[in-house]
């Protein structure tokens, strides 16, 4: 060890090994955040052995250091990788190559061996990926994977926003081989252990630019005036079998991302849009729950297990809803039926508790490049509520049923989804924002938090008030995970929930699915890994979740760059010292009126109880919910950031084209 690594933990004979996130700040300082560990522990630039910006590391930290003072450490493991994809700059010369890695946060450049640069050229912007970096390499090794073009900017950007979340682009090509080797064909063998369920009216209700229908819904009359309802799902591990290579990529991505203008699947697309896909008039092996159910929405019974259906035609969302509207079209009488009982099943969950939050969905519209041209507000409708009951009564009684299952008296290990109920400090201040619009809070338990909250959500439907406390109520909820340890689904209302309904794009409804079939099958295989595995679900869904985010962001620069120097209606969507957030009414595209452009008018101070800022001189004040008119001022893509600013009420409106003149 040299003599500076001796000094970084040279606090104590005795040293400690901590397992954490490696946190890089844009200096090159290290930071090792610890779960469960107040303070993060230093790591500076050469103690960062061979780790990168995000990786789970092991980090050797001094026991006993000074008190007060933060803790130093040197990473001397890499336990698990962020990444393995980077975007950069190809160097090539007659004797070496190298990949000069992009993005803010410091990584050492890549020895790229010449058989590995897959005729890239100098100076050209690239994909590599890590290929090795062993106890005695200087350098990482990596290999070019493919070149990236600069004639389509966009393209570029979403590509960088996955890569740096860790989702790799495209698959390797043993994987895809793998994947083709599959085959969907309905084998007698198979069959036998199936129920059949093929001359049953079944259909698939998805949006109208689905690529893969992961769910179906049967229905039919019994001879005893009940109805047999089936929730059908895309049998995934049939084909991806535990351990093998197409589960070890889905698992390392456990998600599929979406962004606006692609998806980048989980599963090669053989077994997402063909093995797997629930196609119209092809037979597909499906995971069923099958419930009788009477007129009465009561569940007389349920049977879960695998099955075999046969689409017998593909819905939109809108068809449907046109049909709930007309109450004519095809398939017209169960599809009535079919939403009638989801209506009661919505009902009688939020009156058992659930919370009705209601959200909508942007979406924009795209040119053939890319580009967005418009934007859509979607509306959760009757149709779309359909789809949800089932697919919630699904998922619940599959969690019931593996919850009842023991051994030893324990409960076996399984993903459960769970929401924890509100935290105390995030809901008193909301309760008392609440109150000066003239709503009041019951805290006494949980159950009557949950009423209070249906009680606010439908009185403050359509006034003014509405958007800033349902986006308030909204943050001040707890993050819906996956853990083995299960607390419930307080959002639902749901004592066992989990997730068996997506598992195309989904990698804990796989792991349901198997842990299901082996209930079944009365041959448990508890998995030790199972809360590791949750972990790592509830990690990479954040990841995407951040992504997706990022794409709508940049999509909504891109969009708005049309209109530098106009004026728009817009809505406080949020409140911080240094400014305030606006979402255009339009548009709803976000950007920062910054404290900077303020203080023109009066000195603002942030009122944190208020979700307001205040000028100290003339009392204005600038609160969450509150409608503003704001000029686009800056539209900047590489930072994905629209600036705005205050105008004045009154200000004469600058016309369209005027302004974006005078920038150029």
């Amino acid at each position: 060890m040299s003599k500076s690594k001796k000094r970084a933990v040279k606090t104590s004979s005795q040293v400690q090994l901590l397992k954490g996130t490696l946190d890089i700040s844009r200096s090159g300082m290290g930071y090792v955040i610890v779960e469960g560990q107040d303070k993060d522990v230093l790591v500076r630039p050469n103690h960062f052995g061979k780790a990168f910006h995000g990786d789970t590391v092991r980090v050797q930290v001094a026991k006993g250091g000074a008190t007060g003072k933060r803790a130093e450490g040197i990473v001397v493991d890499v336990a698990a990788r962020k990444q393995t994809t980077f975007i950069g700059t190809l160097q090539l010369n007659k004797q070496v190559a190298f990949f000069i890695p992009g993005g803010e946060k410091p990584i050492p450049d890549f020895y790229i061996p010449y058989e590995k640069v897959n005729g890239a050229e100098n100076g050209q912007r690239v994909i590599a990926r890590l290929v090795k970096w062993d106890k005695d390499d200087k350098k990482p090794q990596g290999e070019i994977v493919s070149v990236l073009t600069a004639k389509d900017e966009g393209d570029m950007a979403m590509k960088e926003i996955l890569i740096d979340a860790g989702f790799p682009i495209g698959f390797e090509k043993d994987v895809l081989s793998m994947a083709e080797s599959l085959s969907g064909k309905i084998t007698r063998e198979e069959l036998s252990k199936r129920k059949d369920c093929r001359d049953i009216l079944t259909f698939t209700i998805d949006p109208v630019d689905a690529k893969d229908f992961d769910d179906a819904i049967s229905i039919r009359n019994l001879d005893n005036g009940n109805y047999e309802i089936g929730v059908h799902i895309a049998d995934v591990s049939h084909f991806v079998q535990s351990g093998s290579l197409l589960d070890k990529v889905a698992y390392a991505r456990a998600t599929s991302v979406y962004l606006p203008d692609r998806v980048n699947p989980m599963l090669p697309e053989k077994i997402s849009n063909e093995l797997c896909s629930l196609r119209p008039h092809e037979d597909k092996y499906t995971f069923s729950v099958i419930f009788q159910i009477n007129n009465r929405a009561e569940i007389k019974s349920k049977w879960i297990g695998r099955t075999i259906i046969h689409s017998d035609h593909r819905f939109t969302y809108e068809e449907v809803q046109e049909i709930i509207e007309t109450k004519d079209g095809l398939h017209h009488r169960p599809i009535l039926l079919l939403n009638d009982l989801a209506q009661s099943f919505r009902k009688e969950r939020f009156q058992k508790g659930a919370i009705n939050f209601s959200s909508t969905e942007v979406r924009f519209k795209l040119d053939e490049t890319g580009k967005p041209i418009g934007i859509v507000v979607k509306e959760s409708k009757e149709a779309h509520k359909l789809i949800e009951e089932f697919m919630l009564l699904a998922n619940r009684t599959v969690a019931e049923y593996v919850s009842k299952i023991k051994i030893n008296q324990e409960p076996i290990p399984f993903p459960y989804r769970i929401h924890d109920t509100p935290d105390d400090e995030k809901l008193r201040p909301f309760a008392a924002f609440a109150k000066k619009f003239g709503y009041s809070f019951d805290m006494h338990d949980e159950k009557q938090v949950a009423n209070s909250f249906n009680q606010l959500l439908a009185a403050v439907h359509g006034k003014p008030e509405q958007h800033v406390l349902e986006q308030l109520g909204i943050r001040t909820m707890a993050k819906a995970i996956y853990t083995s340890k299960n607390v419930g689904h307080y959002g639902l209302g749901f004592e066992h929930y989990c997730h068996f309904t997506s598992p195309i794009r989904r990698y804990p409804d796989v792991m349901v699915h198997r842990i299901v079939q082996e209930c079944l099958d009365k041959n448990l295989r508890p998995d030790k890994k199972t809360e590791e595995r949750c972990k790592h679900c509830s990690d990479r869904e954040r990841a995407a979740m951040e992504s997706e985010r990022a794409g709508n962001k940049y999509k909504q620069v891109e969009f708005m760059q049309q209109y530098l120097g106009d004026t728009f209606e817009g809505v406080i969507s949020g409140v911080a010292a240094f400014g305030f957030w606006v979402e255009t009414i339009d548009h709803k595209c976000e950007g920062l009126v910054s404290i900077k452009e303020l203080q023109y008018y009066d000195d603002f101070r942030h009122d944190e109880s208020d979700y307001a800022l205040v000028g100290l001189r003339t009392k204005k004040r600038f609160r969450m919910g509150d409608k503003v008119t704001i000029r686009v001022v800056a539209a900047n893509l590489t930072k994905r950031q629209l600036d705005y600013e205050w105008v004045t009420p009154g200000a004469a409106p600058v016309q369209k084209g005027k302004a974006r003149k005078a920038k150029k």
